[in-house]
């Protein structure tokens, strides 16, 4: 039998310009995603730094409010008398108040040198200013009362006396309250806000 001749098949002709149109064969025609180059990781220390508040400015501010404290103790007077006991606690301060009370107009001289040598200073800190302006507008809440009971002038008996001496006993609970929160804040180095107090004082410092 005679041998059939090979026949090749030729891929059929192309044309050169439709051939530019199609994609290469070994060419995706997809877009290769990289992935972003990551930024090295860096780690930063923060350190934050305390500073105490300075000796002087916590003498300062302590002793800004025995002003207010002992111009308070006369609205305790009702309470000494029914408890004898709790003056006790006042007793290792007599020397001090005896000096207090025996110089002339030393209620109106504490209260100029105060507002004139510290919170009108600005050599001192604002803490101290702030502790004395607090105690300052404290000593002059305490002379509201007073002018109150003068004017309406409650009398000597009765219900009258019952209310001066209720209203009495709530002022010096609320000063000596006042007083000792601010003296032990004053020697921790902390800044006591006192109710009704703080927010006028911070406004006259702004």
């Amino acid at each position: 039998m005679a041998s059939l001749p090979l026949l090749r098949l030729s891929p059929p002709p192309r044309n050169q310009k439709f051939a530019r149109l199609l994609p290469h064969p070994l060419k995706p025609t997809f877009p290769i995603l990289r992935a972003p180059p990551q930024k090295p990781i860096t780690t930063t220390r923060t350190t934050c730094s305390y500073t105490p508040t300075p000796a002087t400015d916590r003498l300062i501010s302590a002793a800004s409010y025995f002003l207010p404290f002992f111009n308070g103790l006369q609205y305790g007077r009702f309470l000494f008398t029914k408890y004898p006991s709790l003056s006790l606690p006042i007793q290792p301060l007599l020397p001090l108040l005896s000096f207090y009370h025996s110089i002339p107009y030393a209620s109106f001289v504490s209260f100029f040198a105060l507002y004139l040598g510290i919170v009108r200073n600005p050599s001192l800190s604002r803490y101290a200013r702030f502790n004395a302006l607090q105690a300052l507008v404290l000593d002059v809440l305490l002379v509201v009362p007073m002018l109150v009971q003068r004017i309406i002038s409650p009398g000597r008996s009765g219900i009258g006396l019952k209310i001066t001496a209720w209203a009495h006993s709530g002022i010096f609970a609320f000063v000596v309250a006042c007083f000792v929160y601010g003296v032990v804040s004053s020697v921790l180095g902390k800044t006591p806000y006192l109710p009704l107090v703080a927010e006028a004082a911070g406004r006259q410092l702004e």
